[in-house]
């Protein structure tokens, strides 16, 4: 029997799920405010927002669960968050799937990089061997104990191996019970066909549509059609943000006032609004007995 997750609720009432990429609680609220039924905690984002670093496997285990445990706290939908290759061996796995659960978040997705791991989409991933890898897995199963917490099991063989190595892996990751599986960068709709064929039909696969990353970019429909059921955009609202950061200092910079900005960017108002101001002086008025 398998194990009720809520994202496998989701599934089952949608069909399908798109998780978009956030890093912070302002991102996760927008994403929700936006109708996402779901957000996922992007390592990518975290490194570049947290360290201002590309995504090596710089990041510690107590970065990610503290940025977890703020943005859980902040919005009301489902938290996935991205544990890399789980910061060590089985026990580390272990402790990481059981501060998540406690955070309240909703799943993880797992990997099986060699440590220091780096972004599914650079040079010069390696794996480790899959019988180390499949204790890790295990353990995340066993943490999350009847939590409704879901695991992704994900491997960066396809790089580093080839194709087949990846597809196999596969199939054992769906074999030791992953909730989904993750075969991280296909570079053409046939590969990830191939790897469609190849996992079993009732095992959610995850495509992750990385915008200038080497996967081909489908749309969700598409890529429901094909049978990727989970679908993230890990950096969207990063690439978004940081162009519009870039745009507004460009303008300060240059005539020292934003006026010529102002229609890229909230009022104020509109930025209070966001964060729950109203909401915090009602409180306040009430403390007050006003």
């Amino acid at each position: 029997m398998s194990h009720k997750t809520i994202v496998g609720d989701l599934l089952a009432r949608d069909g399908s799920l798109v998780l978009p990429g956030v890093y912070d609680a302002l991102s996760a609220r927008l994403a929700a405010r936006a109708g996402f039924a779901a957000v996922f905690v992007s390592g990518y984002c975290l490194s570049a927002t947290q360290l201002g670093e590309p995504d090596f496997g710089l990041l510690t285990q107590t970065d990610v669960l503290d940025a977890a445990r703020r943005i859980t706290a902040a919005v009301d939908v489902p938290v996935i968050v991205d544990i890399d290759t789980g910061y060590g061996n089985a026990f580390n796995v272990e402790r990481t799937v059981t501060a998540l659960v406690q955070a309240g978040a909703a799943g993880c997705f797992l990997e099986d990089q060699v440590w220091p791991k780096r972004c599914g989409h650079m040079d010069r991933k390696r794996v480790v061997p899959v019988d180390e890898y499949l204790p890790k897995l295990r353990a995340a199963l066993a943490a999350r104990g009847d939590a409704p917490f879901h695991v992704t099991a994900r491997t960066d063989a396809l790089a580093a191996c080839g194709i087949e190595s990846a597809i196999e892996r596969a199939r054992a990751f769906a074999a030791a019970g992953a909730d989904a599986v993750f075969v991280e960068a296909p570079e053409s709709i046939e590969q990830m066909a191939r790897i469609r064929a190849a996992v079993p039909a009732e095992v959610p696969l995850v495509a992750n549509m990385v915008e200038q990353g080497r996967t081909p970019l489908r749309t969700a429909v598409e890529l429901a059609a094909a049978g990727y059921a989970i679908v993230v955009a890990p950096v969207a609202g990063l690439l978004a943000s940081a162009h519009a950061l870039g745009a507004v200092y460009a303008v300060l910079r240059r005539d020292g006032i934003t006026t010529a900005a102002a229609d890229r960017m909230l009022t104020f108002p509109e930025m209070n609004t966001l964060v729950g101001l109203e909401e915090r002086y009602a409180r306040e008025r009430e403390w007050l007995g006003s």
